[in-house]
């Protein structure tokens, strides 16, 4: 009698571990509220200002190739922790100071903070014309520090490197390998800071929502941060530890009750 009651009581012990570790398929997909649709698209990709610490890669070039040569100079590389290549381990552009200047070739301090990278172009256009350095001088200019952080639940958390200056949160989740079963869709953070202040936003990849956020599109500097939910917390517990060790002495015990009952 003891050993068919012993035996159904390991077997009830397996039987709700087992439905305690189970999944909500619900909870681990995305956009599983959202039915077929055909979404307006209102999210528009925010506009990059210049900020201090940014680098910038500024080419010039116009009617007159030797001319534009001096502005063209080998500039200064900077240190970039973050590059996923160990043997491009630094940037080379201009890097805007505490003040928001650049010292640019023959221009000199050149004020940039606060500019879009357009408004940055149109000013140093302007400014080879008034000086008259260049004919018809053609400036392309370039985030080179543009980088977002995945941390928490997902399966590499990483820095990723933009280099075409535009990245969505989906984009940067799937760069970092995709949420793990343990991350919770419903509640991701986006911290963003600027100048003055740092903006704390939760998103639900549950819902079409997402895709009209202003946090859809990441901005540089952009931490986006996905939290464990219960089941991963309830597995780190002490708990989680000790289970394997219950259950391998309640195998021990069945196995010597066996023996001694036959």
């Amino acid at each position: 009698m003891f050993k068919i009651m012993f035996k159904h009581l390991v077997t009830c012990a397996c039987i709700s571990v087992m439905f305690a570790s189970c999944a909500n398929t619900k909870k681990t997909a995305y956009f599983n509220q959202q039915q077929d649709a055909t979404l307006t698209n209102t999210s528009q990709i925010p506009q990059t200002f210049i900020q201090k610490n940014d680098i910038l890669g500024i080419t010039v070039s116009s009617a007159n190739p030797v001319a534009s040569q001096v502005y063209n100079a080998p500039q200064i590389n900077y240190s970039n922790p973050t590059t996923n290549n160990s043997n491009n381990s630094s940037v080379t552009g201009y890097l805007v100071d505490a003040a928001g200047n650049i010292q640019f070739p023959v221009i000199g301090t050149f004020k940039v903070a606060g500019f879009t990278a357009e408004q940055l172009r149109e000013k140093m256009v302007a400014e080879f014309v008034a000086r008259k350095l260049l004919v018809d001088p053609i400036v392309s200019i370039r985030f080179l520090n543009f980088k977002v952080t995945v941390l928490g639940e997902v399966a590499h958390p990483t820095v990723v490197n933009v280099p075409n200056e535009k990245i969505t949160i989906l984009e940067a989740l799937g760069l970092a390998g995709d949420l793990t079963i343990y991350g919770r869709r419903d509640n991701v953070m986006v911290i963003r800071e600027d100048s003055t202040q740092k903006t704390l936003k939760r998103l639900n990849l549950n819902t079409s929502e997402i895709f009209t956020s202003p946090f859809y599109y990441l901005r540089p500097g952009d931490i986006v941060y996905v939290e464990p939910n219960k089941a991963k917390v309830a597995n780190s517990g002490r708990g989680a530890v000790l289970l394997p060790v219950i259950f391998g002495g309640l195998s021990f015990a069945a196995i010597v009750v066996d023996r001694l009952t036959n």
